[in-house]
């Protein structure tokens, strides 16, 4: 009744289906009407040209720390330090953006590339660590966020500025930012990043579906041990895929500084870019198709939320519980494929 690939679809789908109807039986367990929350959330991301631009600003980064953690997992790594190397991308597309003066066609490819050359340099530590001593990865990209928070701070504070807690705004040169893109969103913040997501998704797809090095971090992401007994150099494909994970997730940095914001402020806490670029992974199977897809999904869900309290009186803190009862069904889809496969079974 069901091939393995149809499964291998419909675990996502069910996963949100789940998701969403757990959240309406929330809001009406505390006296909100659920037609009427979900409305606003489709309103609030595609009610106007604004709330569209919006959403798809929204969706920008998330695909691409989506990309960085998808490629991590595809080549049997767990990279949890996505926010860290986010928080670096983004100092140094900035960085860049603001020390320069250059013609746009030098200065907006400098700003983009030095952002993924500092996630790249950022994954190069985790990779390097695990490969040649053994440390996990997932405990070194933790405690790495923190040191990515904090030097980011004391740069801009001690280098980048007089003590300020803000940066001065890049130059038009290094912008992403379109001046008809936002007339038409009614002076929303979409830039041109979406395209650079989008022409990553469509890289990484290249890069693990039709090149041979793709196919030996796959291979490794399989079976570590396997892989070194058929002659590949594990050490060197961890450490690979943890500077390309790195350096998409530089990238999802740079939309941010050099498209959304233009500048790079003082942070207290973590932005959660690269944290929800893990649910968007999961969501998303770790493919690049279904990464865009997911992001899309949370896109949608974080900038519709924002409507939900004006229109229906419902709390975004539900639509928080909504995302992560989808992450709960993903990560609990051992049951939706038990499920399927008996349905699969009684279909023959």
């Amino acid at each position: 009744m069901f091939s393995n690939r149809m499964i291998n679809i419909l675990i996502p789908v069910l996963s949100v289906i789940l998701g969403l109807v757990a959240g309406a039986v929330i809001m009406l367990v505390f006296g909100y009407n659920p037609l009427d929350g979900f409305a606003a959330l489709w309103k609030g991301a595609f009610g106007d040209s604004y709330f569209f631009g919006e959403t798809i600003r929204q969706v920008t980064p998330y695909i691409l720390s989506g990309l960085a953690v998808a490629f991590a997992l595809r080549s049997g790594l767990l990279n949890i330090g996505v926010e860290g190397q986010v928080f670096v991308g983004w100092l140094a597309s900035v960085w860049i953006g603001i020390s320069f003066e250059l013609p746009m066609v030098v200065h907006l490819p400098l700003a983009i590339t030095a952002a993924a050359f500092a996630g790249a340099a950022w994954g190069f530590i985790p990779g390097l660590l695990k490969a040649k001593l053994g440390v996990h990865e997932v405990i070194v990209t933790i405690m790495m966020n923190y040191i990515a928070l904090y030097v980011s701070n004391a740069v801009i504070r001690s280098l980048l500025t007089d003590g300020a807690d803000r940066t001065e705004s890049i130059a038009a040169t290094a912008s992403l930012k379109s001046e008809w893109l936002a007339e038409m969103t009614f002076y929303s913040r979409i830039h041109y990043g979406f395209i650079i997501a989008i022409a990553m998704a469509v890289v990484m797809w290249f890069i693990l579906n039709r090149t041979t090095k793709g196919f030996e971090l796959r291979a490794v992401g399989f079976n570590q041990h396997a892989s070194n007994y058929a002659g590949m150099n594990v050490g060197r494909n961890i450490i690979t895929a943890m500077v390309i994970s790195g350096a998409f997730a530089g990238l999802a940095g740079a939309m941010e500084g050099l498209g959304t914001f233009g500048s790079m402020s003082i942070k207290s806490g973590f932005t959660n870019i690269g944290f929800d670029g893990i649910a968007v992974a999961l969501l998303g199977a770790n493919t690049a198709v279904g990464v865009v897809l997911a992001a899309f999904l949370f896109g949608i869900l974080k900038i519709g939320a924002l409507n939900m309290p004006t229109e229906a009186g419902v709390p975004t803190e539900l639509v928080e519980i909504i995302i992560a009862l989808i992450i709960f069904f993903v990560a609990s889809s051992y049951m939706i494929r038990w499920v399927l496969l008996r349905f699969k079974k009684e279909g023959k």
